[in-house]
């Protein structure tokens, strides 16, 4: 089953895609909530390139590492990549008249209820978008 996500960044097009690909600002807009943060961040933005994110919860209980490869790049417009389980991911960036938008779609996984994993996705697009628009304001 996909989840798709998405959000508006009143922003430019290059702006949203630096801050998408950059590893200093993925490490500044990479959470769901509060209680979580990206502690390192590495990006091959290319196909057959690899990316990893290492998220953990501030009081150091869990922590992951969210890795995939690129599939296929499409420079200011296209993102895929499969995750280390060989889930799919697709990120789309559209103009718009009032900004970017981001479209995020990706298979989802079987250890959480479907809305769940939506609304954590959702939660950093949601992130993402603040992030890229106080940065660029």
């Amino acid at each position: 089953m996909n989840i798709t996500v998405e959000t508006v960044v009143k922003a430019g097009l290059a702006d949203v895609w630096n801050a998408w690909n950059t590893p200093e600002d993925i490490m500044q807009w990479n959470t769901a909530s509060e209680d979580w943060h990206t502690t390192s961040s590495h990006v091959d933005l290319r196909e057959g390139g690899k990316f990893s994110a290492r998220m953990e919860a501030r009081d150091g209980s869990f922590g992951f590492d969210f890795e995939g490869t690129y599939t296929r790049v499409v420079d200011q417009e296209l993102i895929e990549y499969s995750l280390e389980d060989d889930r799919k991911v697709s990120i789309l960036f559209a103009q718009e008249d009032d900004g970017i938008r981001v479209t995020e779609t990706f298979e989802a996984e079987s250890q959480n209820p479907e809305e769940l994993q939506r609304q954590g996705w959702q939660a950093i697009l949601d992130n993402f978008a603040r992030y890229v628009e106080s940065k660029t304001a």
